[in-house]
């Protein structure tokens, strides 16, 4: 009772401390951590002891694998060289220089202080990407990030035993190298499997439960047998962690094929879930660590100040090695002359960002427990690794937002993303539209194909919608269909109060009504592009471009700049207006009830208008469907 009394407070702290810090847009992470070290000195709060078994065994299987679902295999590879450059470089780069920062400051093995190096080396897989999503980091750099969290922790993990094993006795370069090669192999090769099975298995799952109760066995599926395996004269085996990313990523890169739509919302919501409670559950129990790891510094023979001068210099460290590797990671690489035509070069500012971001986490605070009892000095390196983990996440954390402000580095442009959105929209819905004159026209009467089509156009210009307006019509739509839900549940409520309708039929009801709900196009009001600082453009990619767009760049004068010229000679009302770029003719959008721009386009043949809303510059290819 004591235990389960003890889980259901820690949950009930981190619901409502997360919940109060998003409430105040402060970071979940830090007021956590913060409450945990309060926590840890107060007198009815037990002693929480984070091992190492709960740690790598218990949360970071689930954590990695609900991350790795969500990363995307295509933006993996086209990013794979930096981010193996930090994952893998820069980690040994950071072990090898807080190693000898610690042997020299502290006199400890130098086995020992490589292992700690390896234990403040990676970079959370959770605070970084959290705080760089929430600010908005451009997307590149998040899924660096991303890439960067996933596999950093398998190569630390590896250089810490590896260090340890030095501890204990001679280890030999050879048995170095060949330990990194079963690690990296052994763990890719597992985690291959383990998506060849599982994804093999789910195919032949209809019911969604069973299919999302096999997605959580995953994890641990994939890292369990890669740490039983032992390859005897190395000392090694394969990397757990990396066994779980790979399948992780593998698995939801063929998500599309291997489940059902419902099967994967399902399976979505239950790993965020998951995510949610894990994660922010970790950084409270990394704030009541603190009590215990302070008292066992009595065992300690150095002085007070020279741990604190270790601890100020190994924090400092670890954030300045950072810096010395990334800039030159990321700009020698471009002298060569197929990297610097193939990729853009980076602002220094963003790549100053992806320098600050690499606060450390869980991984760090469970690994330096894997240290011997009878390392030198081991209270003391405990102590680093925390101060370690607090010290940037409070220092780095807190000031991300603040920089990104300062330094003006651009995220994601929701303008831009919509623009992108509506044109895979428009491609998918032509080739539904496609489907329907091939298979289906005259097998079925004209309200039912009127029906079709009209819902798979209504869903493309609900995006279009977005780049322009306040209120749109499929704004309108969802906004007062909600207000409907809303009174049929209510009477929903009411026959059921009263009774005498069987509760199955009810629930049946219920989850019609829920299912809608859930679809409504949910659309921001008041995203008006008329105060844009920049004009809205697609992204540049000439070769992709087609000859209308290359040939009408030149900007007519429009025939009637007050609005739409059809609407204004009727009376109607437009929603996004369109330029034409041959003749200057205004017209309206599709979501419009006069679809004024596309049937100028069907009475003479002009291929190519522009946006003329406030703030856009994007055209549309009406012959090749290309925006430009």
């Amino acid at each position: 009772m004591e235990t389960a009394l003890t889980l259901v407070t820690l949950l009930a702290i981190v619901v409502a401390v997360s919940a109060v810090a998003g409430r105040f847009r402060m970071s979940a992470p830090l007021v956590l951590i913060v409450v945990g070290i309060a926590g840890s000195y107060a007198p009815f709060v037990p002693d929480f002891e984070l091992t190492p078994e709960i740690v790598l065994v218990g949360l970071l299987p689930p954590l990695l694998y609900a991350a790795a679902i969500r990363t995307s295999l295509i933006d993996f590879r086209a990013n794979k060289r930096p981010i193996m450059l930090l994952s893998v470089g820069l980690v040994l780069f950071t072990t090898a220089g807080i190693g000898l920062l610690v042997w020299w400051l502290l006199g400890v093995p130098l086995a020992a202080a490589f292992a700690l190096g390896a234990v403040v080396a990676p970079p959370d897989a959770v605070a970084a990407t959290a705080i760089a999503r929430r600010v908005g980091l451009p997307r590149r750099v998040v899924t660096i990030l991303e890439g960067e969290s996933l596999v950093n922790d398998a190569t630390a993990i590896v250089t810490l035993r590896t260090s340890i094993a030095a501890i204990g006795g001679t280890v030999s370069v050879w048995q170095i190298g060949a330990g990194f090669v079963v690690s990296a192999a052994g763990g890719v090769a597992i985690g291959l499997t383990v998506a060849f099975v599982v994804g093999r298995i789910r195919r032949l799952i209809e019911d969604e439960v069973t299919d999302v109760a096999v997605s959580l066995l995953t994890p641990w599926v994939a890292y369990l047998p890669a740490e039983e395996i032992h390859v005897r004269g190395l000392d090694s085996q394969p990397s757990g962690v990396l066994a779980v990313v790979v399948a992780g990523v593998i698995l939801g890169h063929k998500s599309p094929i291997i489940q059902s739509g419902a099967s994967r919302l399902f399976e979505r919501t239950n790993w965020a879930t998951i995510s949610y409670v894990l994660e922010n559950a970790v950084f409270l129990l990394i704030g009541l660590q603190i009590r215990t790891i302070v008292n066992d510094l009595d065992e300690s023979t150095l002085s007070a100040t020279r741990i604190t001068v270790a601890c100020v210099a190994v924090l400092a460290a670890v954030i300045v090695l950072r810096f010395v590797w990334v800039f030159p990671a990321t700009y020698l690489p471009r002298l060569v002359p197929r990297i610097a035509a193939a990729e853009p070069r980076p602002e220094a500012r963003t790549i100053f960002m992806v320098a600050w971001t690499g606060m450390r986490g869980v991984v760090t605070l469970a690994a330096v427990f894997l240290l011997p009892p009878d390392v030198p000095e081991r209270e003391v390196l405990v102590l680093i690794a925390f101060v370690v983990t607090v010290g940037t996440l409070m220092i780095q954390g807190l000031t991300i937002p603040t920089l990104v402000r300062l330094l003006h580095v651009p995220g994601p442009d929701r303008h831009e993303d919509h623009l992108q959105e509506a044109t895979v929209y428009q491609a998918v819905t032509d080739a539904g539209m496609a489907y329907l004159d091939r298979e289906v026209q005259g097998t079925v009467g004209d309200d039912v194909m009127h029906r079709l089509r009209e819902r798979a156009a209504d869903r493309t210009n609900a995006v279009w919608e977005r780049l322009g307006g306040l209120e749109t019509p499929s704004a309108q739509y969802s906004r007062l269909r909600a207000a409907m839900l809303h009174e049929e549940r209510q009477e929903l409520l009411r026959i059921r109060d009263v009774g005498g309708v069987d509760q199955s039929i009810l629930q049946q009801v219920m989850n019609a009504l829920d299912v809608e709900e859930s679809i409504l196009d949910r659309l921001s009001e008041g995203e008006t592009t008329a105060d844009r600082e920049t004009d809205l453009r697609p992204p540049v990619d000439p070769d992709a471009a087609c000859e209308h767009l290359r040939i009408a760049c030149d900007y007519p004068r429009p025939l009637t700049p007050t609005g739409c010229e059809e609407c204004l000679r009727d009376g109607t009302q437009w929603v996004h207006l369109r330029l034409c770029m041959t003749c200057g003719h205004v017209g309206c959008c599709d979501s419009s009830s006069g679809k004024h721009a596309s049937r100028h386009f069907e009475e003479t043949g002009h291929p190519v208008m522009r946006s003329f809303e406030p703030g856009e510059a994007w055209r549309w290819c009406f012959v090749d469907e290309l925006t430009g």
